[in-house]
């Protein structure tokens, strides 16, 4: 089985004033990104410009969906307002030429029995479609809990996921490493892997190598590894892996001066590089 980085494109736009293609397949080749993960435009001439620029510069692509409209889901809207968005998207999706769509889906607030319904008629899209919906795990979502995720996965069975677990982390306030805590419902449909490191007080330690984190490194890492096992046991010939350390907050800034602890850009290159040197030293064991 091999494995595929994509780089994530969060914060990279605002930090090179409009994005710099060239550069940016320069930089993906040079550091072993097959391609990127990034938002699908919602205007038609920025998909297909986008379109152009993926193919110029021979990057795959992983498309990112907000159904709610943005990171924090607009409260007003409806679930079939949720569907409608996701429709029109995997549309868009398949246009710019994604690999599969990353969906962040739903919205926090709403009941059990609302969840399961937006899921069950979402996933029934993604398979009309023919395109991947991998839902990904994410605060303010659907999916901001472990526990509401199973009781979903109960009844909607077929989903598959976007594991990014530093999200549930910070929720819970805590790794979920107790005995009682079996994610193995959620870990055997996990589609895509988004590494970033969590702790119980936040979703982003400030880097992944310092050693005050090493615990909370090497639990994700454990859990990326059960995945992995996972892919490898069902016959899947890739696998892939999205490092995500970001900035809008999640890039710790010191005091008075917001000056940032370390550089986005060095953090994803150098989970990319552990992640590249774990998978290989994992994927050596029978």
């Amino acid at each position: 089985m091999r494995l595929d980085l994509f780089r994530s494109l969060w914060g990279w736009q605002t930090a090179t004033g409009g994005g710099d293609w060239a550069r940016c397949g320069a930089e993906c080749r040079e550091n072993g990104f097959v391609g990127v993960e990034a938002r699908l435009p919602a205007d038609p001439f920025a998909r297909r410009a986008l379109k152009s620029a993926l193919e110029s510069e021979g990057l795959g692509y992983i498309a990112v969906v907000f159904t709610g409209g943005d990171v924090i889901p607009d409260q007003r809207w409806t679930v079939a307002q949720h569907l409608d968005r996701l429709a029109e998207a995997i549309e868009g999706a398949r246009m710019v030429g994604a690999r599969f769509v990353n969906v962040l889906p739903g919205n926090d607030r709403w009941p059990l029995a609302q969840q399961v319904d937006f899921f069950g008629r979402a996933q029934a899209l993604a398979d009309a479609s023919g395109m991947v919906c991998s839902f990904e795990i994410h605060r303010a979502t659907s999916l901001y809990s472990p526990w509401v995720t199973l009781d979903v996965i109960a009844q909607v069975p077929r989903l598959r996921f976007t594991a990014d677990l530093s999200h549930w982390v910070v929720v819970s306030e805590r790794l979920l490493d107790d005995p009682l805590d079996d994610l193995s419902p959620f870990l055997t449909r996990v589609h895509h892997v988004q590494a970033r490191v969590g702790y119980d007080q936040g979703p982003q330690v400030p880097h992944p190598a310092a050693p005050e984190y090493a615990h909370a490194l090497a639990w994700h890492q454990a859990m990326w590894q059960r995945v992995w096992a996972e892919h490898r046991a069902a016959g899947r010939e890739v696998t892939t892996v999205t490092p995500e350390f970001g900035p809008d907050g999640y890039t710790h800034l010191l005091p008075f001066t917001r000056a940032p602890v370390a550089d986005t850009w060095d953090l994803n290159r150098w989970m990319a590089q552990t992640t590249r040197d774990h998978f290989a030293t994992w994927s050596q064991r029978p």
